[in-house]
């Protein structure tokens, strides 16, 4: 975390971020007299917006991967754990 916040993010948020300077340096270069200048933050994809901003309740988030490890037929290790069949 401490480099990162040094050099700047790493791994797909990286690639995500140079993408965005590099589109928004092509689409100011192809812009016409009089328009507004496009920063790299408007390509910047959003990623996941139903999600909530600060990670949510966890028991939520629990009941959310249950439901799709059951639709998925996937097994639950904590039912073997508790004794459960």
């Amino acid at each position: 975390m401490a480099y990162e916040q040094v050099t700047g993010p790493l791994g797909p948020e990286r690639m995500d971020v140079l993408l965005a300077s590099l589109t928004a340096t092509v689409a100011n270069t192809a812009r016409g007299k009089g328009q507004q200048a496009k920063s790299p933050e408007d390509f910047m994809p959003k990623w996941d917006q139903s999600a909530p901003a600060q990670g949510g309740d966890w028991q939520q988030m629990l009941n959310t991967v249950t439901s799709l490890n059951r639709r998925l037929r996937g097994h639950d290790a904590r039912e073997g754990a508790r004794g459960d069949a």
